[in-house]
């Protein structure tokens, strides 16, 4: 099924999203749309989904004009759409989550599960996908969870497939087994429009790139184009690749782990008794797969995990046993790895949230009274500072681009008074501007003085910006090891193996 936008413009009041967008996908074709966060990827998608009607412009199928009122039309027109954050019901099984929306039912009008269970088991056999119909989505990684998805939309017969940011959320590992998940949809004959930011994964896997930025499309590119050309198109500046660095400036240690245990309420040990110091002026990252303790590691930090024992000492001030509140008062900032969940309140408008963790003092705060001119004046700032792309201050966080939406957070936690930072997967889910931005933000604090612990998937983001570099398997420290450890090693590091030459 070959697809074709012809002129899509979607305007939102006097905000225009996209602007007269065209673009084909033939089938067997893998068609890349690249850009920054906000550009109007997801918005063009959208308005293909049938989420919103596009204002002006046609989609065509197969040389017919589209009409589509929602997502039912769309899905029925042969179009599936994999979102970056899932729309699966945790608590439902693989087979259950299929079959919504396109429920068959039995003898006396029960359910049909089995059938949704033999479509499972057909599709995943078909393209290797490994997954049991049965087993509960809460219960499955987030790179199953996935497969899942792209199930659904196989399973209604979908000859054109939308991946909008399916990598944001993976680890290098199951980013891989989804570009060869996509090579075989691409070889069965299926159209797929990848939305993404990655340049890597863009020269992987894409035939054609068409790049967009604010609405517009600005230009088209081979595969072949190298990783500047390609950002230099969705910034529309060149971009700095490569973080430069000095040779950090080391002062006391302040941050000192020792023998730190985390466990969960059923016992299950996530942390095994590691140990580790942080001096100011120094970035610690912390590599490993998913999994592997390093979300535990930042929540005791922060004193956000129940079962904890052990030291954890910044500055010569005791962590352990601390509230949340009191962690942050003693100058822990935050970066959370989930910023939807954890870091942003989506109801609140990007003022309310930048002023979250100081809402009951000075400078926002007198009397027991909201200072409103303060805080507007702080958020004015903080957005223009950190290039927030936002119609104003008042934007609901939830209408956010993804990377908008972690410049906020970063904004709001390095605004405040550090004695250190934590930064989990800073840059997850956001563009080459936006990583660059965050990245030069990382090391300005570091060489303020300030001891870093970042915590991050993307080992070329660990290596760029580790003074040292501490690996995690299954809660154990494998070794820590300079920041210009080859990739080699540390691959063979994350698996569990200790080179002769590296210490625990």
């Amino acid at each position: 099924m070959k697809l074709v936008l012809r002129n899509i413009t979607k305007r939102f009041g006097s905000l225009v999203a996209n602007d007269s967008i065209s673009l084909e996908v033939s089938p067997g074709e893998v068609h890349c749309l690249l850009g920054e966060n906000g550009a109007g990827k997801s918005t063009l998608m959208n308005v293909l989904y049938g989420l919103y009607q596009a204002d002006e412009g046609e989609i065509v199928l197969d040389g017919e004009v589209q009409h589509f009122l929602g997502p039912g039309d769309a899905m029925a027109a042969g179009i599936g759409m994999v979102h970056q954050h899932f729309m699966l019901i945790p608590v439902f099984t693989v087979a259950e989550n299929v079959m919504l929306g396109n429920e068959s039912t039995g003898f006396a009008g029960t359910l049909d599960l089995d059938a949704a269970r033999g479509r499972v088991r057909e599709i995943s056999e078909r393209f290797g996908f490994h997954v049991d119909p049965d087993a509960l989505v809460e219960e499955l990684p987030v790179g199953v969870q996935q497969r899942v998805e792209i199930i659904k939309a196989l399973s209604r017969d979908a000859q054109v497939l939308v991946f909008d940011e399916p990598t944001a959320v993976l680890t290098p590992q199951e980013t891989d087994e989804l570009m060869e998940i996509m090579r075989q949809l691409k070889e069965a004959g299926k159209a797929i429009v990848f939305i993404t930011h990655k340049l890597r994964e863009v020269r992987e896997v894409a035939d054609r790139i068409t790049v967009i930025r604010l609405g517009k499309v600005v230009g088209e590119a081979e595969p072949t184009a190298s990783n500047a050309e390609l950002a230099s198109l969705m910034v529309g500046r060149p971009v700095e690749l490569v973080v430069h660095k000095d040779e950090p400036r080391l002062g006391d240690d302040a941050l000192v782990v020792k023998d730190l245990h985390v466990r969960d309420a059923l016992g299950h040990v996530h942390l095994d008794g590691i140990s580790f110091t942080i001096r100011a002026g120094e970035v610690l990252c912390v590599a490993g797969v998913q999994g592997n303790g390093q979300t535990e590691l930042t929540e005791a930090i922060l004193g956000l995990q129940e079962h904890v024992e052990g030291s954890v000492t910044l500055d010569g001030r005791q962590l352990v046993g601390r509230s949340v509140r009191q962690v942050l008062d003693a100058g822990v900032g935050f970066i959370p790895e989930d910023r939807q969940a954890d870091g942003l309140v989506g109801g609140f408008s990007i003022a309310e949230n930048l002023m979250l963790n100081r809402s009951f003092r000075s400078p926002f705060v007198r009397g027991g009274s909201l200072r409103v001119d303060a805080l507007e004046e702080f958020a004015e700032r903080k957005l223009e500072e950190y290039d927030v792309r936002a119609p104003d201050i008042h934007t609901r966080a939830s209408k956010l681009s993804g990377g908008n939406q972690q410049k906020v957070v970063v904004a709001r936690e390095l605004s405040r008074d550090l004695r250190l930072l934590v930064a989990a997967q800073p840059t997850r889910g956001v563009d080459v501007g936006s990583i660059e931005f965050i990245h030069k933000q990382v090391i300005a604090t570091r060489d303020s003085g300030i001891p870093v612990l970042v915590v991050s998937t993307e080992l070329d983001e660990v290596v760029a910006l580790a003074d040292r570099i501490m690996v995690l398997y299954r809660g154990q420290v494998v070794g820590i090891v300079p920041g210009a450890t080859p990739r080699e090693t540390l691959g063979l590091m994350m698996t569990g193996e200790r080179p002769k030459d590296v210490v625990a």
